[in-house]
């Protein structure tokens, strides 16, 4: 196979979570590009209605379904639905997720239990589905989990104090190892994107106070940008990395070397 065809993803539906925004709406703009269909889940049926006219606007073929994630017991049954209207589920990009910022030692419990029932619990019943129904049975699947360097390493104290979202992120990236051992019998890679800092509305608080601090501290003296997930995005939801499986991959310009 060329190099086009092994990155040519025509012929594939991808479910990106999280999906009618920020990175989510990135990597989904990046896979429909290159061929694949696209079906996006989030919360709010206005700004997923807002994404699929978007995508639409670059001849990329897409539907949405309103799904919140942190509600596990939903889950089954939109997942269900996506996969009896696509036909068939081929990548699935887990990206829904959230943040909390506190001191560890005032961190409220409640707010621990709504990133570990998004970020870790969620993306795992998703995950499930998308194997047990639709990837195994099909002997190919790609999973991508949008994990955060906060999930390789601990974050300056300086910058963020997170510590319920680096858990969850850890987690995330030891549950993306853990399902790339199992399923890869079956066709089926998982990995990991790790990003540094993105522009977002989830980061906005963040980087209004520290973005030159994290500027300063990055090798390339600059904040992720909108293209800069997607080339990783495509190799990983394609056929060339079929050997590439259970890795943890930062996109962070640096940061995580000083």
């Amino acid at each position: 196979m060329s190099v086009k065809q092994l990155l040519d993803l025509s012929g594939r539906n991808a479910i990106v979570t999280g999906g009618s925004r920020g990175l989510g709406l990135q990597i989904a703009e990046a896979l429909g590009e290159m061929g694949a269909k696209v079906a996006l889940t989030a919360r709010k049926k206005d700004e997923l209605d807002e994404a699929v006219r978007h995508l639409a606007g670059m001849g990329i073929t897409a539907q949405a379904w309103v799904c919140d994630i942190g509600r596990r017991e939903s889950i089954p049954g939109v997942f269900d639905q996506m996969l009896a209207r696509l036909g068939r589920v081929d990548i699935l990009v887990n990206n829904a997720g959230a943040v909390w910022g506190a001191p560890a030692e005032d961190h409220p419990l409640e707010a621990w239990d709504k990133l570990v029932g998004l970020n870790l619990v969620g993306s795992f019943v998703m995950t499930q589905q998308a194997a047990k129904k639709a990837m195994i049975p099909a002997k190919w699947g790609r999973i991508l989990f949008v994990a955060s360097v906060a999930g390789l390493t601990a974050s300056d104290p300086a910058v963020v104090r997170t510590v319920s979202y680096n858990a969850t992120k850890h987690a995330v990236v030891g549950m993306a190892k853990q399902l790339a051992a199992e399923w890869g019998e079956h066709g089926i890679t998982v990995n990991a994107i790790c990003p540094g800092f993105f522009p977002s509305k989830m980061t906005r608080a963040t980087l209004d106070t520290t973005g030159e601090l994290v500027r300063k501290v990055t090798p390339t003296r600059r904040l992720g940008g909108p293209e800069d997930l997607k080339g990783l995005a495509v190799l990983l939801a394609s056929e060339a990395s079929r050997h590439i499986t259970g890795q943890a991959i930062a996109v962070d310009g640096g940061a995580m070397l000083i």
